[in-house]
């Protein structure tokens, strides 16, 4: 098997962590717009299977040539860059799977390559981070269990372990991702109507083993291609999962106007978007540093099998990795996208065309493949009525 991972950023360097732990694999080529980066990641790893590449999609001839000898594309970039790249992969034959990034329209916008990815033969899957990406994964096994599915429920958050104030959050991925959940709208199904509701909207009480007492609330993205994958449920929404008074305070920021995208001020004579300032403040206070983080899901289907109504739950807890100090919320995240690339690689995935998570991972096989990654998804089923 031979791989490129494009993105040499903390998801890239996991993802080739644990492709390297596979013995089957042949080569690993490490593409980032500074080679210097690429180089660093190789040097940690110190393996004779990696080679470290400057890869800049922009210059498409060239990336084409240079991911030509690779059998699967793993695309570890910021978001913006996943349309350009998937159709790129497609027009060299190449099979890929990104990381999404919680902005719909793009996703919408590669699953429309579908025809063209069929053509040249290739599997392209998107939307694989841990939401969306491991919670779809997770529906769509857990669909297959009922004749007709009515309600999906997913509840998400990377938290820190020991949170502290202000915000009682730490960053666990981009900023910017961050405030596109907090400031835009979410997608739901409600009563058989798909709609759009506020970020930070309806907070509920929610409860961990070892948690004690959360909060989780609506945030843009989320469901991400769900609505238009089971466009027959009666309820399906996705709440962001944080320590309680979080959503109250983001909103209080929010209805100040610093996360808005669109605004600018005259300050002396120049104009200053007050989120571009309110991120510069904002990073170094949320900054991870050397806290541990932890990713908590719970993803629960309601639905029809036979002549029962029956629940069905997921639930995982992803700790920080102490051995080699990696987040929880990269090692899920690398992990997830990792296992579903070399689904791919091995033929477990076939289907030809590009694909959301829900529609073509193999959740058994999934769920098995993370398991031994030490991701432990904890399943359970009850009978609610009898109909």
């Amino acid at each position: 098997m031979r791989f490129f991972v494009l993105g040499a950023g903390l998801m890239g360097k996991e993802a080739v962590r644990d492709l390297l732990a596979n013995p089957e694999m042949e080569e690993v080529l490490v593409g980032d717009l500074e080679e210097s980066r690429a180089l660093q990641v190789c040097r940690q790893f110190n393996d004779s299977r990696l080679k470290a590449v400057q890869a800049d999609p922009s210059d498409r001839e060239r990336f084409i040539r240079t991911i030509a000898n690779s059998d699967v594309l793993i695309n570890a970039t910021v978001y913006t860059l996943n349309e350009t790249v998937a159709k790129l992969a497609i027009q060299a034959g190449i099979h890929a799977v990104d990381l999404g990034g919680n902005v719909n329209e793009i996703a919408h916008d590669i699953l429309a390559l579908d025809e063209e990815a069929k053509r040249k033969g290739v599997t392209y899957i998107t939307e694989l981070g841990v939401a969306p990406g491991l919670t779809n994964i997770l529906v769509g096994y857990g669909a297959s269990k009922f004749d007709a599915v009515e309600t999906v429920q997913l509840r998400v958050g990377g938290l820190p372990k020991v949170p502290e104030p202000p915000l009682e959050y730490n960053q666990v991925y981009s900023i910017e991702g961050i405030l596109y959940q907090y400031e835009g709208e979410a997608t739901i199904i409600r009563d058989g109507v798909k709609q759009s509701v506020p970020a930070l909207s309806e907070v509920e009480e929610i409860h961990f083993d070892g948690f004690g007492r959360l909060e989780a609330f609506h945030t843009a993205g989320g469901t991400s291609t769900l609505p238009d994958t089971f466009p027959a449920v009666r309820h399906l929404d996705y709440k962001t999962i944080r320590y309680p008074g979080h959503a109250q305070k983001i909103q209080l920021l929010s209805d100040l106007n610093l996360m808005r995208e669109d605004l600018s001020v005259e300050i002396n004579g120049q104009d200053v978007r007050p989120r571009d300032v309110f991120t510069k403040v904002l990073q170094p206070i949320i900054a991870l540093g050397d806290k541990e983080d932890v990713v908590l899901v719970r993803v629960l289907l309601e639905g029809v099998k036979g002549h029962n109504r029956l629940r069905h739950e997921f639930e995982l807890q992803t700790d920080y990795d102490r051995e080699n100090s990696v987040t929880a919320m990269a090692c899920s995240t690398a992990y997830s996208i990792s296992v579903v690339a070399q689904m791919i690689a091995t033929g477990l995935i076939d289907r030809k065309g590009v694909f959301a998570p829900e529609q073509i991972v193999p959740g058994a096989n999934f769920i098995e493949e993370m398991k031994k990654r030490g991701v432990s998804i904890l399943e359970r089923q009850t009978v609610i009525n009898t109909i």
